[in-house]
């Protein structure tokens, strides 16, 4: 079965939106990748400055596959704004922690289809 791989990211408030931003513009970078199954770029609500990143996968191999390739080249800043870009310079991290979590899924259920 897939494994899904939640990037907890700890965001203070001013950077959110920053964050937001960057997600929004490197949009639609993973989605031809071998393997990928789904994206989601979870807000916190309240109580918490800690975002999720939710991707999944349809094995452990290609989610490595994507991260020695695309993902290392967006990690690394590689479609970044121009924040930084006059200076060739890499933006500062919108987030203050990042921790990568892996799941297998071993139950999964959707809408009942009629």
């Amino acid at each position: 079965m897939s494994i899904v791989k939640i990037n907890v990211l700890t965001v203070p408030e001013e950077q959110r939106e920053t964050l937001e931003k960057r997600f929004a513009n490197r949009a639609g970078t993973v989605d031809g990748s071998d393997g990928f199954e789904w994206f989601e770029l979870l807000r916190p609500v309240e109580g918490t400055d800690t975002y999720l990143v939710y991707t999944r996968w349809r094995a452990e191999e290609d989610f490595q596959n994507w991260m020695s390739g695309m993902g290392q080249a967006a990690h690394r800043g590689a479609s970044q704004s121009q924040e930084g870009a006059a200076q060739g310079e890499r933006p500062r991290p919108a987030a203050s922690d990042a921790t990568l979590w892996t799941f297998e899924v071993v139950q999964q259920a959707g809408p009942k289809q009629d």
